[in-house]
């Protein structure tokens, strides 16, 4: 199959050179589906990394490719090599490292033992942990409501009163309330007796998880904490019919169409910035743009990136997290190449290129590539309920891998240190089998 996609590539390239851009766009998408479908028909997982890679990044650039806004320009041949050695580093690594999944059994069965991948949870431990996150996250957002003097929600005709609803360091423990609604499904999964009081207390725990993000008109975090939820189910579950995940993406669209709306943009005001060549209703050429514009945007740094950051770029979350962007403000200091300062959203490879140009993006994928086995070998294939958030989490990365820097953005790393705390909190001694 990678024959056929390398071919089918080459035909979008010269389809788009020659003002084709429907041709050219509709030949990815399609190459997309039917790599898609090669995985599940070889794994039976719906949620195969590989498989929500190729969909989101592959399938993304191919609805880039139909230009149907006048910000998109021809990219750069530059460009598509690095859109291809991204796919093609993470496809072949993979396919690699899933032949050879004997030997990588044999090498982490030590690492699995000392992790204790692969056992039952202590439900009991693992309620305290929601109650906790919940009670930490809840504090945190009255904590930034008093102080900051207003509640996003209820602010109206400013469009942007999230962007200024954070209170640095503080904002990390808010948001982290979409880790509970997956953490909850676990529990409702493995605990036998559940008694009413308690069930209470977690179904009071999802609904304070699911509206912070609603208060805070925070489209991406309310998407998040549903989209993590049902994905833990999925890869808890295993067998899950395709029809349970097209209703979750029709969901995550329809949540994303009423926070916008909430969001107090008018239609008028996004057309000025969507700028788009045929007239669509704005729901629907808000989400072509959410896709295709971080390409746009790629492209934008490919041509005007004066010099490489070596390494400065992925490293954010260190000075973030650290507090050293406030310490040494040019550690954080370089310029955004973007298409229009409203639309700041970018792709996964945005800044593995800002970084290290076409060789970051090529070893970065392939790097990613690489943790997704390591991911699928543990906690789908060792029947671990646990690290299926962590399964969840990465799936969403890959199924978002046209929107933006995941793993140079703090909030992920913040995400996956409370997922591994509370891992290690509630593992239990008892082997799953």
């Amino acid at each position: 199959m990678i024959i056929a996609y390398v071919i089918s590539y080459i035909a979008s390239y010269f389809a788009a050179s020659a003002g084709h851009y429907v041709l050219s766009g509709i030949i990815l998408i399609l190459m997309s589906f039917a790599l898609y479908a090669m995985d599940y028909l070889k794994t039976r997982n719906v949620i195969n990394l590989r498989g929500l890679f190729t969909l989101g990044f592959l399938g993304g650039e191919g609805v880039a490719c139909l230009k149907l806004s006048y910000l998109e320009t021809d990219w750069h041949i530059m460009t598509w090599l690095c859109f291809f050695f991204a796919f093609t580093a993470f496809y072949l690594i993979y396919e690699l490292l899933m032949l050879n999944k004997a030997r990588i059994d044999y090498k982490i069965k030590p690492l699995g033992r000392v992790m204790t991948f692969g056992r039952i949870p202590d439900v009991q431990r693992l309620f305290v942990c929601i109650l906790v996150l919940t009670a930490v996250s809840t504090a945190c957002f009255l904590f930034e409501a008093v102080v900051l003097g207003y509640v996003p929600l209820f602010v109206r005709g400013v469009p942007h009163a999230y962007s200024y609803f954070h209170i640095s360091g503080v904002h990390y423990f808010t948001v982290s309330c979409v880790l509970v609604p997956a953490f909850s499904v676990i529990w409702f999964l493995k605990t036998e007796n559940r008694t009413p009081g308690r069930t209470a207390a977690m179904i009071i725990c999802d609904f304070m998880a699911f509206s912070i993000p609603l208060l805070c008109v925070s489209r991406f975090q309310f998407v998040f904490a549903v989209a993590l939820a049902i994905l833990t189910f999925i890869a808890v579950k295993k067998n899950v019919s395709v029809k349970l995940v097209i209703s979750a993406v029709f969901l995550g669209v329809a949540a994303f169409a009423v926070l916008s709306a909430a969001r107090s943009h008018d239609a008028e005001y996004l057309n000025s910035i969507f700028e788009m060549k045929i007239s669509l209703p704005v729901s629907i050429s808000r989400i072509y743009i959410y896709i295709a514009n971080n390409y746009d945007n790629f492209d934008c740094l490919v041509r005007q990136l004066t010099e490489h950051t070596f390494g400065l770029r992925m490293l954010f979350p260190v000075w973030a997290l650290t507090g050293l962007k406030f310490v040494a403000p040019q550690l954080v200091d370089f310029p955004l190449y973007v298409t229009k300062e409203e639309l700041t959203t970018l792709t996964m490879f945005y800044d593995f290129y800002y970084d290290f140009g076409v060789l970051g993006v090529f070893l970065g994928s392939a790097l990613i590539g690489a943790t997704a086995v390591f991911i699928e070998r543990f906690s789908m294939e060792r029947d671990d309920p646990m690290a299926a958030v962590f399964y969840a989490q990465f799936a969403i990365y890959m199924i978002l891998a046209f929107f933006t820097t995941w793993f140079s953005n703090p909030t992920t790393w913040f995400y996956l240190a409370v997922t591994v705390i509370i891992y290690f909190i509630c593992i239990g001694e008892k082997e799953a089998k």
